[in-house]
């Protein structure tokens, strides 16, 4: 459950608070950061989502971002941007050097769930990885954009080189855990789960505490 002083759509997520550090970040995490900042209460942040649909069209990210900073510049002491480079190709974090505010560290959330030292250590090419908001939104975001759904003999072309499905969780739910594994069963990939938490988007989040 949201916090009622918060919207969450499709479209995106605002709070309507107010604080001193604006989040402006991917709307796939906006669950994972609001429980960080209840559970730390971290009231001097507020948390300010785009699309989650937007890592289908990862040049919209940083238009997006450019945008929102600039849209809220004045209105806050520091705005800090939680996305890691999310398929950018670099442009992100240019972008985010160039507007003056920091991001988070990684090549995508996978990688800062897991912690980035850890995942760049298993260096895992054969691994398809799902985290807690992609095991909810399996079909919206990966069958049927994929065409899986309408075209199910693509499967074997599109994940003939993986082996495995990855649940990266961030909370522990016998619930979810058996819908990752259903969704490994679908994918005809082995399934393995790790309890991850926060990973690193806890510790970038803590040093702005």
């Amino acid at each position: 459950m949201l916090p009622s002083d918060t919207t969450l759509t499709e479209d995106g997520f605002s709070e309507r608070t107010k604080g001193n550090i604006l989040l402006i970040a991917c709307g796939a995490l906006a669950r994972e950061i609001l429980a960080l900042k209840q559970a730390n209460g971290w009231d001097h942040m507020v948390l300010q989502c785009l699309p989650a649909k937007y890592h289908l069209f990862p040049d919209k990210i940083v238009t997006a971002v450019e945008r929102t900073v600039a849209e809220n510049r004045d209105a806050y002491d520091q705005i800090f941007v939680v996305y890691a480079d999310c398929g950018t190709g670099g442009l992100l974090q240019a972008k985010c050097r160039e507007l003056g505010v920091e991001m988070v560290e990684g090549p995508h959330c996978y990688s800062f769930f897991e912690g980035n030292e850890t995942f760049a250590a298993r260096d895992e090419i054969t691994a398809f990885y799902l985290t807690d908001f992609l095991v909810k939104q399996f079909d919206a975001f990966v069958w049927k954009p994929m065409g899986l759904d309408r075209h199910p003999e693509l499967r074997d072309m599109i994940f003939g080189n993986y082996t495995t499905l990855v649940y990266q969780a961030q909370v522990e739910d016998p619930a979810l855990k058996a819908k990752a594994q259903d969704c490994a069963d679908r994918l005809g990939l082995d399934f393995e789960y790790r309890f991850t938490g926060y990973g690193d988007l806890e510790t970038a989040l803590a040093a702005r505490a």
